[in-house]
């Protein structure tokens, strides 16, 4: 009797499970889908206006600021939005930042309330994310799909300069074209990344929302451009062998896979293989932890970095540079 009652319950319990998905889902997408819109960046040239790039976007204030990537409005200043509601409004470019891929515009102040940032930091590996964007300009387009990588990088092109955005983050919810610029929420609603990339079938790549990109959207929406500092290393994150832990306290760091030529970096002695354990006494283990000591107030002001080369730790003082803009 109780074999048959367990039988009896196993379909049940799988159903329950998939009535709870289907409805986290559900929950997300409705709430979610109202604070994207699908834009069109238009140029001018004879004849009038047209198409330059067409994508989706992200509300993120009360008076008419979204957020998309910097691929879709480059070389753009003026388009349209139009929300899942109908409602539509004329675009401004505010500013773009190619090395995250991010940008900002504005319309006027809509109907709609503007979406909460989470904070993609908190994410985990198998984590239940949904994207929401305008593929080929179907409105409020819901994939969902789990964290499936974190902290991935993508190389850009910014003009002739080939970059890599790192910290991305990777799912399997579906990506389509119009998707770049789209929201990647968590269960609780909260957007915590801007979908930029299908790197590949069952492959979609995001933006994370984090302190660092934070500081770059206040950046733009400020100054219209990101000002960064430069030392001029390549770096991978690695974990320390059990005797550098006890010697350095630290279980991780930045093993040096490149210095480049008249950098701020060789200028101070940075040496391929070393390990870059801190930066100004903060612990540095990805490139986001480094990143965001790189901002406009780090320029030209001595930077001392701790390094471990050959079993010894040493202090080495650099003085960044600011980072030329692209072109």
């Amino acid at each position: 009797m109780s074999t048959a009652r367990a039988e009896a319950s196993g379909p049940d319990r799988g159903d329950d499970a998939l009535d709870s998905y289907s409805e986290t889902v559900i929950r997300v997408a409705s709430t979610v889908t109202p604070h994207v819109a699908a834009i069109e960046m238009t140029g001018i040239r004879r004849g009038g206006r047209f198409r330059v790039g067409a994508g989706s976007a992200v509300l993120f204030t009360e008076d008419g600021y979204l957020l998309t990537n910097a691929h879709v409005v480059a070389g753009t200043q003026k388009g349209r939005a139009v929300f899942a509601d109908g409602s539509a409004t004329d675009l401004e470019m505010v500013g773009a930042d190619p090395l995250s891929d991010l940008a900002v515009v504005r319309g006027r102040a809509p109907r709609v309330a503007p979406a909460e940032f989470g904070d993609a930091e908190s994410l985990r590996v198998g984590q239940l994310v949904i994207a929401v964007g305008n593929p080929l300009g179907l409105a409020g387009s819901v994939t969902a799909g789990v964290v499936s990588g974190l902290g991935r990088a993508i190389p850009v092109w910014a003009g002739r300069n080939r970059r890599v955005i790192e910290d991305v983050i990777q799912t399997d919810a579906a990506l389509n074209a119009g998707s770049s610029g789209g929201a990647l929420a968590d269960a609780r609603s909260r957007i915590v990344g801007i979908n930029t990339a299908v790197a590949g079938a069952g492959l979609g790549l995001a933006v994370p929302i984090n302190k660092t990109t934070r500081r770059i959207i206040s950046a733009l929406l400020a100054d219209g451009r990101v000002r960064r500092a430069y030392l001029g290393v390549v770096s991978t994150p690695i974990r320390l062998g059990p005797n550098a832990v006890v010697r350095t306290g630290q279980r991780e760091g930045l093993r040096v896979v490149e210095v480049l030529p008249g950098s701020p970096a060789e200028k101070a002695g940075v040496r391929v293989g070393d390990v870059l354990l801190r930066a100004s006494t903060r612990p540095v283990s990805n490139a986001e932890s480094l990143q965001k000591l790189l901002f406009a107030d780090a320029i030209g002001a001595p930077m001392t970095l701790v390094v471990l080369r050959d079993g010894h730790e040493l202090e080495i003082t650099a003085v960044p540079a600011e980072m030329a803009e692209t072109a």
